[in-house]
């Protein structure tokens, strides 16, 4: 009904007070596209794809090292190489691009089933020039971790091992190809997997984002919960005891940073970051390939 004095008038078009020049006038916004997982029932079905892009990325890692022990023709000596404390670099490249398919079949089936499907989009994989803030994360990431084992190194036995096993049987050109898959490779397909695909999906689960997100403490507290539970994965999955604490401290951040940029770009510069620091400190201890 219009306000007296303005009676509507069958063919008039009403007449509304002018607005003073230089008031604003408020309009609704389109209602913003959800993030992915919206629901919590999308976000269970985020994590069981974690879960199964896991296991996925084991029985792939494990048909690639047969194909490639074969073709170098060591099939007969699969079972020693695997003993080894220094494999081979054909070993430990491929191991890793058969677990990095399970990462990325993973956050791909997400995206395909309960996302939009624009992968890049549900995973956030975006990058802004803030985010080579990201280089002083992952330096940063490595000394936190160097103070936090100062105390214990000296009891610790194999705390080298994992680094020696990676880079231990690679020199020249094979040394260049496994650090290659280390400071670009691991970071892209691990920070896709675990902080866009299960951390999202941790958070939905739990109620700390999507359309039933929590509100006040409780959103706080479960949170906490995924952060901590996301770091703690990210650690068990390297299969490193003595190592398992750092890694789940740095996931931790890494889970924060994700869950503040709303994307993975800075995550990727600071794992990046982090991985080139520990490649850099083999290579100085290697006579003639860092003076």
């Amino acid at each position: 009904m219009a306000s007296p004095g303005n009676e509507e008038v069958p063919g008039r078009v009403p007449q509304y007070p002018p607005v003073p020049p230089g008031t604003w006038v408020h309009q609704s916004p389109e209602p913003a596209t959800p993030s992915v997982p919206v629901t919590r029932s999308d976000a269970t079905v985020w994590v069981v794809f974690a879960f199964v892009g896991f296991l996925v990325g084991q029985v792939v890692a494990l048909i690639v090292i047969a194909v490639a022990a074969n073709v170098t023709g060591n099939g007969n000596h699969l079972t020693a190489i695997e003993k080894l404390s220094a494999p081979p670099a054909w070993y430990i490249g491929s191991g890793l691009v058969g677990l990095w398919v399970g990462f990325f079949v993973g956050p791909l089936l997400a995206s395909r089933v309960r996302g939009t499907k624009h992968l890049a989009a549900d995973l956030g994989i975006a990058f802004r020039p803030a985010d080579l803030w990201g280089i002083a994360i992952g330096i940063g990431g490595q000394l936190l971790v160097t103070l936090i084992y100062l105390p214990f190194i000296t009891h610790l036995r194999n705390f080298n091992a994992p680094s020696t096993k990676l880079t231990g049987g690679a020199h020249g050109t094979s040394f260049v190809v496994i650090s290659l898959l280390t400071v670009l490779g691991a970071p892209f397909f691990e920070e896709l997997f675990f902080r866009g695909l299960l951390f999202r999906g941790l958070l939905g689960l739990f109620g700390a984002t999507g359309s039933q997100a929590r509100t006040g403490r409780a959103r706080v507290v479960v949170l906490v919960l995924a952060v901590v539970l996301d770091g703690l994965l990210f650690g068990l999955a390297h299969a490193e005891l003595e190592q398992l604490a750092g890694l789940a401290v740095f996931g931790c951040i890494l889970a924060v940073v994700a869950f503040k940029t709303k994307r993975l770009g800075m995550n990727m510069v600071s794992h990046a970051s982090f991985n080139l620091v520990a490649v850099l400190a083999i290579a100085s201890s290697r006579s003639g390939l860092i003076h």
